[in-house]
């Protein structure tokens, strides 16, 4: 029998997570979740994650630093984070964006570390 399961999350009333993040619809193979006018920041340690993450840009500028290269993210752009890479993100402007993790990040801490 196929999986019937319909959710439909409002997000003024969805949890967040240590970083900021708020936890939107999640599956049991992928997730999503918004980072909602992140304020700029100084480059944090980059960090490597147990899951794959792509993302899309609704407003501000932010650099993604990954395995040596710098990825300029501005509104409409998208990204990967392929699982394992070592990456950080400097916040240049008030950004906001969503992103879909596989498997869900939010499941045994897996963002949280």
């Amino acid at each position: 029998m196929s999986d019937t399961s319909v959710k439909k999350i409002d997000s003024t009333h969805s949890p967040k997570g240590k970083l900021g993040q708020k936890y939107l619809a999640s599956g049991k193979s992928i997730s999503m979740r918004l980072w909602e006018e992140e304020q700029p920041n100084e480059n944090k340690e980059p960090a490597s994650r147990d899951y794959e993450t792509v993302g899309y840009v609704i407003n501000g500028r932010a650099e993604l630093h990954i395995e040596g290269q710098m990825i300029l993210l501005e509104p409409g752009n998208s990204w990967v984070v392929p699982k394992g890479a070592s990456h950080t993100y400097k916040i240049l402007e008030p950004f906001t964006a969503v992103e879909a993790t596989s498997p869900p990040a939010q499941i045994h801490g897996r963002d949280e570390n």
